[in-house]
């Protein structure tokens, strides 16, 4: 009976903290991409713990081209963390080894740590150099969070 109990509970992690691979073949935005996986089927990945402008906002088209700098074309590992609002796959995604994407996102200033969703508070130090540093979207003194700008553009 143990032994039945120890084979359940480990075919359950395995399925909860389970890693995959697939290829990026497309960048949505600065914190989506496609994913192509085995038996060429895709899957739409929302970055956890980033937030990044918006296409139509401020640093939202640099975002975007930095993160196809990094992970366009190559093969990456992801962890599902489950689906958003909006059926996405959130997941934290890792490539050229072991560098996690949302982490390089902050670190060069092209998006947000998302407090909201994450209790990484390593990203809000990031964040905070990135802000002294005056990288990426940081230069601009105005920046403006995605989410009010979404909220703002919801107002209209």
């Amino acid at each position: 009976m143990k032994k039945l109990i120890f084979i359940t509970l480990f075919f359950i992690s395995a399925l909860i903290f389970s890693q995959t691979k697939g290829k990026v073949i497309k960048i949505n935005d600065g914190d989506t991409v496609i994913v192509l996986l085995a038996g060429n089927r895709q899957e739409t990945l929302r970055l956890a713990e980033v937030d990044c402008p918006e296409n139509s906002q401020a640093f939202g088209k640099n975002a975007k081209q930095f993160t196809g700098t990094q992970v366009f074309g190559k093969t990456v590992t992801f962890y599902s963390l489950g689906k958003d609002r909006y059926g996405r796959t959130v997941a934290g995604i890792f490539y050229d080894g072991d560098k996690y994407l949302s982490k390089e996102i902050i670190k060069a200033g092209f998006g947000w740590w998302y407090f909201k969703a994450s209790k990484n508070t390593e990203l809000l130090k990031l964040q905070n150099e990135a802000k002294t540093k005056k990288l990426g979207l940081w230069a601009d003194r105005y920046a403006f969070s995605p989410w009010d700008f979404r909220k703002e553009k919801n107002k209209k």
